[in-house]
């Protein structure tokens, strides 16, 4: 989600901070009226104009701040869309991909962190239900998660010099996080408040990333048929 950091400091240093701060304060109090209207109304049936008289402020304004209507909605999920690529590229010394990948999530699950399902305030569950109700805003959210294996990707490319098994690799650890938090999700919308989610989301982080760290295995093996008995 977007978050409401202001610079301290002297001078100029404060005068930004304190733009960027009403800035924020601007587009947060934009998402907030538009999710309203959507779920009162349904995603097709709300104008930007009517959002920005709901607002009062100007259509031009929400438009100086939003791109198009989709982004009132869409803005808090693709603020992420680079926090894959980031953990892997800026990780420490001597630690994995996939171990930099737990870690962020883990922690992400300590913080209670909207961005993977691990916040239970009234507006993430409304924007979370609309999502998954309306399908233009499904396919654009399902391409974000694309977007981001495909940063994660380039990431894992530029350090091992080898594309297609960078591909491959962000694919595993993309479609684990993305199964993670949907799991996350699903039990939101399911009415379980956050503390509740938080130790299972934990174990299956554990097992999930275990997996794509030791492989595949004989996870799956079919069982052998077994030989008739004679008659």
């Amino acid at each position: 989600m977007v978050e409401t950091g202001e610079r301290t400091g002297g001078g100029s240093g404060t005068a930004m901070g304190l733009r960027e701060r009403k800035k924020i304060q601007t587009q947060q109090r934009l998402m907030g009226v538009a999710i309203q209207l959507f779920t009162e109304r349904g995603y097709d049936k709300v104008s930007v104009a009517e959002i920005a008289e709901a607002a009062e402020v100007s259509k031009m304004t929400v438009f100086n701040h939003f791109g198009n209507k989709e982004d009132l909605a869409l803005r808090p999920l693709e603020d992420h869309v680079h926090d894959a690529a980031r953990t892997v590229r800026d990780r420490a010394p001597g630690e994995s991909a996939v171990q930099a990948m737990r870690r962020h999530y883990l922690r992400a699950v300590d913080e209670r962190d909207a961005s993977i399902g691990m916040n239970d305030g009234p507006l993430v569950i409304q924007l979370l239900r609309l999502i998954m109700e309306t399908p233009v805003l499904l396919t654009r959210a399902h391409a974000a998660l694309v977007r981001g294996s495909d940063l994660l990707a380039e990431v894992l490319a530029e350090e091992t010099g080898d594309r297609i098994m960078a591909r491959v690799a962000a694919a595993q650890l993309e479609a684990v996080r993305a199964t993670l938090i949907g799991e996350n999700h699903r039990r939101l919308l399911l009415g379980d408040p956050a503390d509740e989610i938080a130790p299972d989301a934990i174990r299956l982080a554990v097992q999930a990333f275990d997996q794509v760290e030791h492989g595949l295995g004989d996870y799956a093996t079919k069982p052998a048929a077994q030989a008739a008995s004679p008659a």
